[in-house]
């Protein structure tokens, strides 16, 4: 199991985290197997979308904070609107690994969605090797 700290630097952004993802996979390589990346937090999530066009960051971002605002809520916190996007996203994703790379498309991104920044985060990724020889 391998920790890194990701900070965010507003209340609501994806921030990609690919790179380090592939980071740890070429540190602790595996040929074929799964590669599980989680958010142990109740106000950020992870997500795979695309990683080409910017707006697209934006526009889901955009779409969250119009499913559920900042408003109207009894937590007192103030923050019932990122456990509810957090939901809404989830707190993990299991990407495959094969031939010692992930399988992603070609306009997939891996994403840390921050809903309650700024603040430092911690990504878990668990790397699980393909024991079988006959794929």
């Amino acid at each position: 199991m391998y920790k890194l700290q990701v900070k965010s630097r507003s209340r609501s952004e994806l921030i990609e985290i690919t790179g380090l993802v592939r980071d740890v996979l070429t540190k602790h390589p595996i040929k074929d197997g799964l590669c599980m990346v989680f958010v142990p937090h109740t106000t950020a999530g992870i997500t795979i979308n695309e990683n080409a066009d910017p707006d697209v960051k934006s526009d889901i971002l955009l779409g969250l904070e119009r499913m559920a605002s900042q408003k109207e809520f009894r937590h007192v916190e103030g923050n019932s609107d990122a456990h509810l996007k957090a939901s809404l996203m989830g707190s993990s994703q299991l990407v495959l690994v094969e031939n010692g790379a992930l399988v992603l498309g070609t306009w997939q991104g891996i994403y840390l969605a921050e809903f309650d920044g700024p603040r430092s985060r911690t990504i878990i990724i668990k790397l699980l090797a393909n024991l079988r020889e006959d794929n």
